[in-house]
């Protein structure tokens, strides 16, 4: 490339650049800094250096241990029904072929739909006693009343009722990429393996899934990272109740942060959050995809 291009390549990018500098990289920057500040919740209030006190604080709470535990199975639950339902459904759409043009249209509709109406979508569906889940239920004879299930307001089962509408909203989006990355799986492999008599189960864990290795951990990473920040779509639906037992990270710092006035801590809270997902992505991307494992 010469010179004059690279110089236009630049300008071209610069504006970009510039954008995500002033308010991406920025207030990441204050925001990993303030984790080592004791700082007033007022404006322009004191800020006392504390070193890692926010740390050490945050990893001895309870309640942050306990929405770390939460945030990890939300995000194992979500992930994993997504990636079932998605696989299974890539899998038929792509036997269909064109026929399936029309379905891939429809199945995409709940990704234009917000978390925010999807949570309120799914409360009203899953609300005891007045719930359409529970009132279809007791019609065909599986609960005595409609109340016997409390879906929302049950601490054992909460967590996982909140998460349905996630893994509704989103399957759409897991399917379409393991779509497009059937699409790239070479069909003659499959023909030949067909002919040496390799049965499904042979041919999707032997021969599909290792050639998706690479759309796996891009799908993985990036809906595992979407699922463990859950907000909005858990506080319409609980707020994190009940007892507690649906609020995730993402719902604790908030808290930390305008309830309880104590963005230091909150900081620190949000940078470990922040650490261990570009680690667990890190891991993802050597494990599942496994770069230059195929040299």
């Amino acid at each position: 490339m010469r010179t004059s291009d690279r110089r236009f390549a630049l300008w071209l990018m610069a504006p970009a650049a510039a954008f995500l500098a002033a308010f991406v990289l920025w207030p990441l920057i204050r925001f990993v800094s303030n984790s080592f500040f004791e700082i007033s919740p007022m404006a322009g209030g004191p800020r006392e250096f504390v070193g890692f006190d926010n740390f050490a604080d945050a990893l001895a709470s309870p309640a942050f241990q306990g929405a770390s535990a939460r945030t990890l199975l939300y995000t194992v639950i979500v992930v994993s029904l997504e990636f079932a339902f998605g696989l299974a459904i890539a899998l038929i759409f792509a036997s269909l072929g064109e026929r399936s043009a029309v379905f891939r249209t429809l199945f995409m509709y709940p990704l234009m739909i917000a978390p925010v109406v999807a949570g309120l979508l799914w409360r009203f569906l899953l609300i005891d006693n007045f719930g359409i889940v529970n009132e279809l239920l007791q019609n065909a004879g599986i609960l005595n009343q409609a109340s016997d299930i409390g879906w929302l307001s049950d601490p054992d089962i909460a967590l996982f009722a909140v998460a349905l509408p996630d893994v509704w909203l989103t399957t759409s989006f897991i399917t379409l990429v393991l779509f497009a990355g059937l699409q790239n799986v070479p069909g003659d492999i499959i023909e030949a393996a067909k002919l040496d008599g390799a049965r499904f189960h042979t041919l999707l864990f032997r021969i599909i899934i290792p050639l998706l290795r690479p759309v796996i951990a891009v799908a993985l990473i990036v809906r595992g990272i979407d699922a463990a920040r859950a907000f909005d779509i858990i506080l319409i639906q609980t707020n994190g109740g009940p007892q507690e037992s649906t609020t995730t990270l993402s719902l604790l710092i908030y808290r930390t942060m305008t309830r309880y006035g104590d963005p230091g801590l909150a900081s620190a809270m949000g940078t470990m959050f922040l650490i261990a997902m570009l680690i667990v992505a890190t891991f993802a991307i050597y494990a599942i995809w496994r770069p230059g494992s195929d040299k």
